[in-house]
């Protein structure tokens, strides 16, 4: 006698009604909604972004353990990373009054909640990875001098100029469609908005403080409005849509431009930017080498994944360099036509350079 099925097991496909896969109680495991019936904040089926502000919080686990049982009231720092924290109330952080640092990377937390007058003493604070869509409740950790809240779901920069003695702010791969609300700090040095869906470069003019401005992987057209940033040493707007390299004439103390991955098809705009040590030009689509003969500092030039096939451009510009260490010149016509040559006539062009590419040179 044949064993009698395991109730449990879906049901094979019906043949006589055509119908799919079912469990035992005959459901197919799809949803149905009544067509009489009205779905709420119908904008949340086409946008898969959607948010209610003013939805009441999702009820959150409280941890069933004090994950900072073993720290000293006095400590100086709070170090929880990827720990399955939700909630930062659940931490009673006001039992650490003299924290100065705490990093809470990869977590679930969704809402920033400290506990009222909490952060007199805080300066570094990193939330990097987690599930925080808005900035709030930054009201009292005015000594900041470090906010990382890379990596998280934030659309809009608000509810930070009042932190005054910030340094550096990150905001690496959010929702950002603007740079705004930053115009109270004047103390900034590092501003990193990469990986965000810019399209325009504005609102820095009170920044004059910085030092480097991190903008690559947004959807720039244009460079433009950094002339106020005088003392800007590092600007990185790679990947990007620009056609040309404009706007840096104020920025004398540039020492470092990675502008690769854009739709350059020349070489200009950097006449007034003699202090370049480190320029990244890699991955556009510029046919020859020039415009770099006043660079006297330049140190290390990328620029693999053009169009250069000259080598006696390459002399030109460049032979004169003696700080000069470092060329990227592959997948360039330079490389590709004759790659058994390739290396020993860059050496022969620039004999005082240590690295070709990614292979240091040898030295004899």
């Amino acid at each position: 006698m044949s064993p009698a099925p395991d109730p449990s097991t879906p049901t094979a496909p019906s043949t006589a009604n055509g119908s799919g896969l079912t469990d035992k109680n005959g459901w197919d495991g799809k949803l149905r909604i009544n067509k009489k019936d009205e779905v709420a904040n119908a904008e949340i089926l086409s946008d898969p972004e959607y948010s209610d502000e003013d939805a009441p919080p999702v009820e959150q686990i409280q941890a069933d353990e004090d994950l900072l049982e073993d720290y000293e009231a006095d400590t100086d720092e709070i170090d929880l990373v990827h720990c399955r924290i939700s909630s930062l109330p659940s931490l009673r952080l006001d039992r650490f009054p003299k924290v100065e640092k705490i990093c809470l990377r990869q977590n679930h937390i969704s809402y920033i909640e400290f506990p009222s007058g909490f952060g007199s003493s805080l300066q570094d604070l990193d939330l990097y990875d987690n599930l925080i869509s808005h900035i709030r409740d930054l009201d009292h950790l005015v000594h900041l001098t470090s906010l990382d809240l890379s990596f998280n779901k934030i659309k809009h920069i608000k509810n930070v100029d009042h932190l005054k003695d910030l340094k550096d702010l990150y905001f690496v791969q959010n929702r950002i469609q603007k740079i705004e609300n930053l115009e109270g700090l004047k103390n900034l040095r590092n501003l990193e908005l990469a990986a965000n869906r810019i399209r325009e470069i504005e609102n820095l003019d009170s920044l004059t403080g910085l030092e480097e401005l991190w903008l690559g992987k947004n959807k720039i057209t244009e460079l433009k409005n950094v002339s106020p940033l005088l003392n800007l040493k590092i600007l990185s707007i790679q990947s990007n849509r620009l056609p040309a390299i404009t706007g840096l004439e104020s920025l004398v103390n540039l020492e470092e431009l990675y502008i690769s991955h854009n739709a350059l098809t020349q070489i200009s705009g950097l006449e007034h930017n003699r202090k370049l040590r480190v320029l990244d030009i890699s991955n556009n689509q510029i046919p020859r080498l020039a415009n770099l003969k006043h660079l006297e500092d330049l140190e290390e030039l990328w620029a693999s994944s053009n169009f250069l096939s000259s080598f006696d451009e390459i002399e030109k510009e460049l032979a004169d360099k003696k700080a000069l260490n470092t060329v990227y010149f592959e997948h360039n016509p330079l490389q590709t036509q004759s790659p058994a040559l390739y290396r020993n006539k860059v050496r022969l062009a620039l004999p005082q350079i240590n690295q070709i590419d990614a292979t240091f040179v040898r030295v004899s």
